[in-house]
């Protein structure tokens, strides 16, 4: 395999271990390589939930399944690596997507007292939540979300792959959505 081959497609294969939203069966399997602090990749975030909610309204419900994993640039984004312990941590009792989604709406604020309101404001076991926090016991999964990227050649936040293919069109709605409709196919 040559490396150009590398950089385009994901080479560690979608699979249940993943964040998910909808049925890795689906049409289209959209993986989002994303930094919580990264303004870019909150951007493409709203862009897919936009994309979601029109193809929901159009399409049958296994249509596109789209997977968040995690790489955040530490040299770059101090409080990444932090927020993304605390998305793991808040899905360990089952609230990844509403702390996900906290993160980015969020994103100006990734201090730990923040994190700690966010995990508040969702209803999670503090005690427990912070515990994981100070333990780091989730970082093992985010390196190896690092790590499938790394391999796939993603270097920067955001990084899309539409059905396993390197998305390299323009960061807007009507390209994104277009790449999609035409993996469907």
């Amino acid at each position: 395999m040559n490396d150009d081959c590398s950089h385009s497609s994901l080479l560690v294969s979608p699979s249940s271990h993943d964040r998910i939203q909808g049925v890795l069966s689906a049409k289209v399997v959209l993986v989002m390589y994303g930094d919580y602090q990264c303004s870019r990749s909150a951007d493409v975030y709203k862009m897919i939930k936009a994309i979601e909610r029109e193809l929901s309204a159009s399409f049958e419900e296994d249509y596109l399944c789209f997977i968040f994993r995690h790489f955040p640039q530490t040299q770059i984004h101090p409080h990444a690596q932090r927020a993304a312990q605390a998305a793991e941590t808040a899905a360990a009792q089952g609230q990844f997507w509403l702390m996900h989604d906290t993160l980015f709406t969020h994103q100006q604020k990734l201090e730990d007292g923040y994190l700690i309101e966010y995990a508040n404001d969702l209803g999670l076991d503090i005690p427990q939540f912070l515990k994981e926090l100070s333990r780091q016991v989730h970082i093992d999964r985010i390196h190896e979300d690092i790590e499938s990227g790394c391999k796939s050649g993603v270097t920067t936040a955001p990084a899309l792959f539409i059905n396993g293919n390197r998305y390299t069109g323009r960061w807007n709605m009507t390209e994104l959505m277009a790449a999609i409709m035409a993996a469907s196919h």
